[in-house]
C-alpha cells in the first residue's frame, strides 16, 4: 500500500477537469480556500477553462492536463474540479506509473470513482471527497474540513450515522473501497476492477432508476462480487426515479437491503457520503473499522 505524503503549507497542488464542463467562476471559492486558508500553491490545468460539448475540453486536452499533473514531481495533490462524466474515457490512456514511486493525493468522487478504483487496483491511496466546484455551496463545512484533515495528516474523528431500520448490526475492520455505484459497475471486468473481498465497501449514486439499481445489485449478488465483503456502507441515493407506468413501490435502500439479505456482514445505511447532504472525505485504500449498533453506526479510522 502506497499512501501519499501529507501536505504542508506551501506545497503545490493542481486543479484539473477530467470530466464535465462548468463555469470557471464556480471555482473561485475553492481557489480562496486552498490558497489563503490552507496556504497552498495552486496551479491550474492548461485547459481548465476549455469546453467541448458536455466535456471540460476534448479528451486530448483533459488527458494532457491530468497526465501533466501526474508527471510533475512538484505537484503533491490533484483535485478534480467536478464530476459529471468524462473520466471513464481517459482511464486507459493515463500512465499512472509515476504514482507508484511518487504517490500523490488524487481527490474527487462521482465520475472520478473510476480513477480512485484504478488507483486502488495499483495499490495507491486516494480521497473520495468534495471537489473544488462544490466549495461554493452552502452546508459543506464538514466536507471541506474532513478533506483538509486527511490531506494534512491531522486526526479525523469517527464518522457517525444515526440508527436505521435496515441496518445489520455487527463490527468489521477492512480496507475502504467504493464510491459511485454506477461507475463501480463499469469497472467490472476491466483493469480498474478491485477485489472487494474483505473490504469495507462504500456506495452512493444519483439520478438512476429503481429498476437500474435493482439490476446492478442483482448482478453484484449473482457474480459473487459482494459475497465476501467485510461490511457495507450505504450513502445517499439521490434523485432516484421509479417507473411511471409500472412503479416498483420500493425505495433504493430497500433494494440494497434485499440484495445483501443473504449475507452476515454489518450493513450501515445513512453513511455521510454522496451527492446530497454531507459528503465526508473517505480515504480509499486505507483501513477503518465499522461498528453498527442499536444506537447507530460509527466508522473509525
Amino acid at each position: 500500500m502506497k499512501t501519499p505524503p501529507f501536505l504542508q503549507p506551501g506545497d503545490t497542488v493542481v486543479i484539473v477537469a477530467p470530466a464535465s464542463q462548468f463555469p470557471y467562476e464556480d471555482l473561485q471559492r475553492a481557489f480562496d480556500v486552498l490558497r489563503h486558508d490552507w496556504q497552498l500553491t495552486v496551479l491550474e490545468g492548461n485547459h481548465l477553462r476549455a469546453q467541448a460539448g458536455a466535456f471540460a475540453g476534448t479528451d486530448e486536452q483533459r488527458l494532457a492536463d491530468f497526465q501533466q499533473a501526474i508527471d510533475d514531481p512538484s505537484v503533491r495533490a490533484i483535485f478534480a474540479a467536478r464530476g459529471g462524466y468524462g473520466s471513464y474515457r481517459l482511464v486507459d490512456k493515463l500512465d499512472f506509473t509515476p504514482l507508484l514511486t511518487q504517490p500523490k493525493w488524487i481527490v474527487g468522487f462521482s465520475d472520478i470513482t473510476v480513477l480512485l478504483s484504478h488507483l486502488q487496483r495499483l495499490g495507491v491511496a486516494s480521497l473520495h471527497a468534495i471537489m473544488p466546484r462544490q466549495f461554493r455551496l452552502d452546508g459543506i463545512a464538514d466536507d471541506v474540513e474532513t478533506l483538509r484533515q486527511w490531506l494534512f495528516g491531522e486526526p479525523v474523528a469517527p464518522y457517525a450515522a444515526p440508527a436505521h431500520p435496515l441496518n445489520r448490526l455487527g463490527s468489521a475492520t477492512g480496507t475502504l473501497a467504493g464510491g459511485n455505484l454506477s461507475m463501480l459497475m463499469h469497472t467490472l471486468g476491466t483493469s480498474s476492477e478491485v477485489d472487494w473481498t474483505g473490504k469495507l465497501l462504500c456506495i452512493e449514486d444519483i439520478d438512476e432508476t429503481i429498476f437500474a439499481l435493482d439490476r446492478m445489485m442483482i448482478q453484484l449478488r449473482r457474480s459473487g462480487k459482494i459475497a465476501g465483503l467485510a461490511g457495507l456502507l450505504v450513502g445517499t441515493f439521490s434523485d432516484m426515479r421509479d417507473n411511471t407506468t409500472t412503479p416498483s413501490g420500493t425505495t433504493p435502500y430497500d433494494v440494497i437491503a434485499e440484495a445483501v439479505a443473504g449475507y452476515t456482514y454489518p450493513v450501515a445505511f445513512g453513511v455521510p457520503i454522496g451527492h446530497e447532504g454531507r459528503n465526508l472525505a473517505i480515504p480509499v485504500c486505507l483501513e477503518a473499522t465499522l461498528n453498527v449498533g442499536k444506537e447507530g453506526s460509527l466508522l473509525v479510522f
